[in-house]
């Protein structure tokens, strides 16, 4: 059978790389759009390999962007995340990717969906996901969005152009409210595991927090470590299962388990640690405000998801959090919040307050880099 060939573009957008599509080039029909993504990624694969697709094997290698005209009054365009599962044959679209999100106004302007000038943009993204604006602010080069400069993030090769997000009122981005249970810390109660302390935040994206320590982990190992210990990870699973039922992102763990693989995130975090990264670097504790590692789809992160690192660095500035539990106190006002994760130190802004009405999460913001890869036409079978 014939394939069929669909426009569009592979970019990579922080420390994520993603098949962009334009909104008007798939089908009007949503429903149609799994078995479109599942035959680009090369998913379901038993092997994690993804080699009949698109995909790298690991959930940051696993991402479709979609974009299209704006349905806010205030945004420029419309994001829409699918995360492909890699193993099954299943396209999560409960959570937005900070990441990928670097990537998406560059991509509207060099689209000539945004008209831009001068020497920096800014586009107001409307990730359809979490129904949240995303700004993003980036340098042009003769009228296209910059690639080249200097600014370097932590697991990816060389330099590029910075881009600024902010992530404006980020809280409720899953469940409508920041802290969901009303609570900065909760104990849960989980099937085969026992009490577990967590702290259950959602800003930017839904995440549940505990400490590495009641993983039996120090918070330092690297992510392959992580991954090749089964018994770890299924009391993760469980832990987030249930953190997603508190969290009101499903109604029982098999709801969460199922239905939502990828919301909540999980992250395990620790007081400030010397550490050796990814790249054989030992970085220094004094470097670093707090330790983390972070799940995604059943894998450590090899730096960390970005909505998961601007949702650390909003737990992290509320009091009895067990984040803020073993944040080093604010070095100044406002000053970035400076996490140890496996690729180096990922910096995060959070601009947060409390009132009458409870902690309310003002701004979240990080720097990436991002670069259009390829461009063309990606082919399906004519089934799909």
């Amino acid at each position: 059978m014939r394939q069929q060939k669909i426009r569009a573009v592979f970019m990579r957008g922080g420390t994520s790389k993603a098949v962009v599509f334009r909104q008007q080039d798939l089908p009007a029909d949503r429903g149609q759009w799994d078995a479109i993504f599942l035959a680009v990624m090369g998913s379901p694969d038993a092997n994690a390999r993804q080699l009949n697709g698109m995909g790298g094997g690991i959930s940051s290698l696993s991402k479709v962007c979609v974009v299209g005209p704006p349905t806010h009054p205030q945004a420029d365009i419309d994001f829409t995340f699918a995360q492909v599962q890699v193993r099954e044959a299943r396209v999560d679209y409960q959570s937005n990717c900070g990441n990928m999100s670097s990537a998406m106004g560059p991509f509207a302007v060099d689209e000539s969906l945004v008209e831009a000038s001068g020497d920096e943009a800014r586009v107001i993204i409307h990730n359809t996901n979490t129904r949240k604006l995303v700004y993003a602010t980036f340098p042009l080069d003769d009228g296209a969005a910059a690639v080249d400069g200097a600014f370097q993030i932590p697991g990816v090769a060389g330099s590029g152009a910075p881009v600024r997000l902010e992530f404006r009122d980020p809280g409720g981005a899953g469940s409508g409210k920041l802290l969901p249970t009303g609570n900065a810390l909760d104990v849960l109660q989980v099937p085969g595991v026992g009490p577990v302390e967590a702290s259950l935040v959602d800003a930017a994206n839904a995440c549940v927090f505990i400490e590495a320590a009641r993983a039996g982990i120090t918070g330092t190992e690297s992510p392959t470590e992580l991954d090749g210990r089964s018994e770890l990870m299924e009391m993760l699973e469980a832990v987030r299962c249930t953190a997603g039922v508190a969290m009101g992102l499903g109604k029982s763990a098999e709801d969460v388990r199922h239905g939502s693989p990828s919301n909540p995130k999980i992250g395990l975090v620790a007081a400030p640690l010397d550490v050796v990264d990814l790249g054989g670097q030992t970085i220094s504790a004094d470097a670093g405000d707090l330790t983390a590692r972070m799940i995604s789809m059943g894998n450590t992160h090899r730096a960390l998801p970005l909505t998961g690192a601007l949702c650390l660095g909003v737990a992290a500035r509320i009091t009895d959090t067990v984040v803020n539990r073993h944040t080093r106190a604010a070095r100044e006002n406002d000053a970035e919040v400076r996490i140890l994760q496996p690729s180096g130190v990922s910096l995060v802004g959070a601009q947060v307050d409390r009132n009458d009405s409870g902690w309310h999460a003002r701004l979240a913001s990080v720097y990436r880099t991002q670069r259009r890869l390829f461009e063309g036409h990606v082919l399906v079978p004519a089934s799909c």
